[in-house]
């Protein structure tokens, strides 16, 4: 009995240290093993709620509302200029002169014709009715047979040849008056009075200069240029792909150049329905003009200044957001082989290793993007660097940096 005893106790105590042995054996392998196993370094950071605001960014200048170009609409000497550079007017004030000799001279050569023509008239009036009664005449000798159908003819044809020449006068005086109205017209022409109230932003001609008149490859001479500072625009040009997202009435921050640290609110009030018209390679990207009014412009503000707005196409409170830098792009597992399909997502952290999650987007901040779908509050996510996260695959093993805190 004590030997059976002993070797058991013997056997027993054989089993214990054999697996202990194998315990340890066990612990180091799988120790030694994840030493060998290849870790990266990435930067971690907790999912967290934002306010985000999606902007677009665009450039531009500073145009007033109304722009008024005075061009010449008769060629003539400059004789007059009432107006300086700067000088505010209003409608009806008077702007410049031509020299109105010629036009004068062709108003009165009109007049002088119709008064011939009249006096034509008179003469053709009295005519007609001479060889009306003379034709009425010959008609009542010849029901009396008194004279032959030749005779009544001829004084027929008389008096149908003082009719034509009477309607013919009145076609030329018509015509005259006519040619008068025209004259008076360009007569009218040489004397410029402002279209608008506004400023004179722009003065091109000086006293003794011809202006001429545009023809079909020539502009005509643009005299002087008025416009009504009242309400002022920033004309900026929008990029393809964000004018898409653009909406009548969304707000925007207006910075001027030459004010740096003014910011001038205002609304998009025109969106441009076709790509702006440039002489440069098609293959370049389309841009679209967009009008912005301003609230409340300051007084120095001037035509021509350089501009810079940030259109405000969405606004959301208290969101989940994550930084754009975390956003992955990667081909869908069913999909590896064909290489039809990709999925967007984020890499999840858990016990120190990733596993890809598809997320569904929202509004787009300036570093953060909405995240609607796919995780939640507090997770923790690689958010880079961008060479760490082309290297991640599922279950991969990471060694975290020192958490980034807001």
């Amino acid at each position: 009995m004590k030997k059976e005893k002993i070797k058991s106790k013997k056997r027993k105590k054989t089993i214990l240290i054999f697996a202990f042995i194998t315990i340890v054996a066990l612990i180091v392998f799988f120790n030694l093993k994840a030493q060998r196993e290849k870790s990266i370094k990435v930067t971690v950071e907790k999912i967290k709620r934002h306010n985000l605001t999606s902007i677009i960014s665009a450039s531009g200048e500073v145009k007033p509302k109304k722009n008024v170009n005075i061009s010449a609409h008769v060629s003539g000497r400059i004789i007059n200029i009432g107006v300086e550079e700067g000088e505010r007017v209003k409608s009806g004030d008077f702007l410049l002169k031509l020299d109105s000799t010629q036009y004068k001279a062709n108003a009165d050569r009109d007049r002088a014709l119709i008064s011939v023509y009249k006096a034509e008239l008179i003469k053709a009036e009295a005519s007609m009715k001479k060889d009306e009664n003379y034709f009425r005449r010959q008609k009542e000798l010849f029901d009396e047979n008194l004279i032959s159908r030749e005779q009544l003819e001829t004084t027929k044809a008389q008096y149908d040849i003082s009719k034509a020449q009477h309607e013919a006068m009145l076609f030329q005086i018509k015509q005259a008056e006519a040619s008068l109205q025209s004259s008076m017209d360009m007569l009218s022409k040489t004397i410029y009075s402002s279209p608008i109230d506004g400023i004179i932003t722009s003065l091109r001609v000086e006293e003794g200069e011809i202006a001429m008149i545009g023809t079909m490859n020539n502009p005509g001479t643009v005299l002087m240029t008025i416009a009504d500072l009242s309400v002022m625009e920033v004309e900026v040009e929008v990029d393809e792909t964000d004018v898409i997202g653009l909406e009548l009435g969304q707000a925007s921050e207006v910075r001027i150049d030459a004010l740096p640290n003014q910011v001038i609110k205002g609304k998009v009030t025109e969106i441009g329905s076709s790509a702006l018209q440039k002489v440069t390679s098609s293959q370049e990207s389309k841009d679209f003009k967009v009008i912005i009014t301003l609230e409340n412009p300051p007084n120095i503000l001037k035509p021509g200044l350089s501009a810079s707005a940030d259109i405000i196409t969405a606004e959301k409170k208290d969101v989940l957001a994550i930084p754009i830098s975390a956003l992955v792009l990667r081909e869908k597992e069913e999909n590896k082989i064909k290489n039809d399909d990709q999925e967007e997502g984020i890499y999840v952290v858990e016990a120190n290793r990733v596993h890809f999650v598809p997320v569904e987007k929202g509004i787009l901040g300036e570093l953060m993007i909405e995240i609607k779908s796919g995780v939640k509050e507090g997770q923790a996510i690689v958010v880079g660097p961008f060479s760490s996260l082309r290297q991640l695959k599922d279950d991969m093993l990471i060694k975290p940096e020192k958490k980034k805190e807001e």
